[in-house]
């Protein structure tokens, strides 16, 4: 059995009961073109909430143009939808350790003048 789906992102238009949504598509394949989603079935394991408004990933069979499978909510706090990457550890700067000879320097220069 082969996995013949084209995956599209969309925004959830409007909510219909038993899971059923439609999401209006933002990918540049399919622009504002209008699918009847379910939710797929690990989603609805997981318990996974969907609100209008909500970024999501949509799977479609090309034998069926209008319906799809919702396979994944999108976070609220990543606004291209992709994950962020990972920040560098940020590394407290040292400031070097006095030595003798830069404390001698120190003192020698201060010196008071007439």
């Amino acid at each position: 059995m082969s996995k013949d789906v084209i995956e599209l992102v969309g925004v959830i238009a409007e909510c219909f009961p038993n899971t059923t949504f439609q999401v209006r598509i933002t990918s540049e394949e399919a622009k504002d073109h209008t699918l009847l989603c379910h939710l797929a079935g690990r989603m609805r394991v997981n318990k996974v909430r969907i609100l209008p408004g909500d970024r999501v990933r949509v799977e479609m069979t090309p034998y069926d143009l209008q319906k799809g499978r919702i396979v994944y909510r999108f976070r609220t706090d990543d606004p291209a939808g992709f994950p962020a990457p990972a920040r560098p550890k940020e590394v407290p700067v040292v400031s070097p350790l006095p030595t003798e000879a830069s404390s001698e320097a120190k003192a020698g220069s201060t010196t008071p003048q007439s």
